[in-house]
């Protein structure tokens, strides 16, 4: 059962919507810290909560999760037969229901009135993956993705998942990993990125010597400065992003 999200409103007249979904939770913290430096007035936050699953790849211990994860082993020196092993096992069933559950989200603030091309999806980690599969496959052309120590899931079968005129081919997208990350390997995102560029998306991808599986003060900037080109204020009273 998926619990409702947690909302940060905006501050002022709400005209853009920033969904983003949990790795380990710790984004809801950022958005507090933009409130308090007074960033994204006009900018609503919803960070919705995660099912709880048995997850494979930690001997099935229940946690929230959006869709199991049988593997995560990718390494530089057997990354391409790592990555076929991983994609075979990816839970399709899954993360297509939490991209449904999603796509419903997007729904919801446009029926508040909130323009698609103003609803940026991001996350990190399993957050980030389900904001590049939905983002890339909704039916509405949205403002910005944003995807962080993540990777692009089922990618082995995204084109036949992309809805017809494909909306979201040129969106923006905001990809940042750390290259000493033991979880997702920085080599996954990566290929992940290219993968994006290749299929003629506009992507750019960060790299961040040192970063592990986390977040970091430059990363943070950045996207800042990403959320600030996408969803600039629309009203002369509100606070610009940065």
């Amino acid at each position: 059962m998926v619990t409702a999200p947690f909302v940060v409103p905006a501050l002022k007249k709400h005209t853009a919507t920033v969904i983003m979904a949990h790795g380990l939770g710790d984004e809801m913290m950022l958005a507090r810290n933009w409130r308090r430096r007074g960033m994204f007035d006009e900018v609503s936050f919803i960070f919705p909560n995660a099912p709880s699953i048995p997850i494979t790849v930690n001997f099935g211990m229940t946690m929230p999760a959006w869709y199991d994860i049988a593997t995560l082993s990718v390494t530089k020196t057997k990354m391409q037969a790592t990555e076929e092993e991983f994609l075979r096992q990816q839970d399709e069933p899954g993360i297509l229901r939490s991209r449904d559950y999603f796509n419903s989200l997007i729904k919801e603030e446009m029926d508040k009135g909130i323009k698609p091309s103003r609803i940026v999806l991001g996350g990190f980690s399993q957050g980030g993956a389900m904001s590049l599969i939905t983002g890339l496959t909704c039916k509405e052309k949205l403002g910005g993705i944003f995807a962080l120590s993540c990777y692009l899931p089922l990618s082995n079968k995204i084109k036949e998942l992309l809805p017809e005129n494909w909306p979201n081919e040129k969106t923006p997208v905001f990809m940042a990993h750390g290259n000493a990350d033991s979880v997702v390997k920085f080599e996954f995102g990566q290929s992940s990125a290219k993968h994006l560029k290749e299929m003629g998306m506009e992507v750019d991808f960060n790299e961040y010597p040192g970063m592990g599986h986390s977040g970091d003060p430059l990363e943070i900037q950045d996207l800042e400065k990403f959320l600030a080109k996408v969803i600039p204020p629309e009203s002369k009273e509100a606070s610009p992003g940065l």
